[in-house]
């Protein structure tokens, strides 16, 4: 459904985790592009708390993340997030 990074940052003063999206082209219009944003923005948001601030997820969706239901992006992004680490 998507490909992810995570990468440690070691500036002292952040306060929270960052979340990076690139959406291609190929997945479709801007209209679809920004909606998979949008979904996975707020799956972010609501574990954004689960992980330390010094992480950076990169995420990169696949068509695949058009026809997915939220509540499987949200536990899909939620692996990685424990991936990561605290």
């Amino acid at each position: 459904m998507f490909a992810a990074f995570c990468l440690a940052c070691t500036d002292p003063g952040r306060s929270s985790a960052r979340l990076g999206l690139t959406v291609p082209r190929a997945i479709g219009g801007a209209v679809v592009r920004n909606r998979i944003k949008r979904r996975f923005r707020e799956a972010f948001r609501l574990h954004r708390a689960e992980i330390g601030p010094q992480w950076d997820i990169v995420v990169n969706p696949r068509r695949a993340a058009l026809a997915a239901p939220f509540p499987e992006i949200e536990r899909a992004l939620r692996k990685v997030i424990e991936k990561c680490g605290p």
